[in-house]
Formats: C-alpha cells, structure tokens, sequence
C-alpha cells in the first residue's frame, strides 16, 4: 500500500472515528455535521435489506427517532479497517428495554467518506 493510500484511510477512520463519538453522544447536530447533504443510510430493518434513507433531513430524522426511543444506546466498536474512502466497522450494539433488561446485537457498517464527510453508511446485522 502507498503511504498516500494508508494516508487515505487513516483519514478515513479519523471521520468514522468522530462520528461513532457523536453517534454515542446522541448528538444528532455533530453526526449530520459529519455527513453528506446527499447522505445515504441504509438500516438493518426491515428484513431482508432494511430501509434505505437518502438525504440529509431523512437520516436526521432516523436518528432523532432511534435515540428517543433508545435512550440509553450505545455502539462499542470491535474492530474498525479503511482503504482509501472506504471503512468497515465491526460493533456491538447494546440498549436497555422499557424493563431494565439490557440487550445486544453484533453486526458492520461499511462506510464511504467523501471530503471528510460520510456519504454512505451502510448496516448489517447477525442473525
């Protein structure tokens, strides 16, 4: 790998990295901050392929929508690698039901960072 490719993709994972920091915070200004106008976000539900959201203020409103309803979630990542303008992200997701319950699932995001911004996030899911 050139030192400008293994440049691109520690630049690359210093956006991801940021981002997953925003994401923890629930801080949905500093993610879109973080993001494309013309972003694209494709969820793990429904089965089989999920939603896909295009645009700015649809995946603002994912968020809004997912932190609201899951106060209390997290992403803790497992293992992160970039190639040039591309990451994957391997993590695992945990929350807390109405209960008290915790829960978890594991799963990636393959990202697509354009000029220090995420374009692209999309999520898989085990099981």
């Amino acid at each position: 790998m050139t030192e400008s490719a293994e440049a691109a993709g520690q630049a690359t994972l210093a956006v991801i990295a940021q981002f997953n920091a925003a994401f923890n915070a629930h801080d949905v200004p500093a993610i879109m901050a973080l993001m494309t106008t013309d972003c694209v976000f494709e969820n793990t539900f429904p089965p089989p392929d999920g939603q896909r959201l295009e645009g700015a203020d649809a995946v603002r409103g994912f968020w809004v929508e997912l932190f609201t309803g899951s106060p209390h979630a997290h992403f803790a990542t497992e293992e992160a690698f970039a190639a040039g303008d591309r990451a994957v992200v391997r993590w695992r997701y945990e929350w807390r039901a109405a209960d008290g319950r915790p829960g978890h699932i594991r799963g990636i995001d393959v990202f697509r960072v354009s000029n220090g911004q995420v374009a692209e996030k999309l999520s898989y899911v085990k099981g």
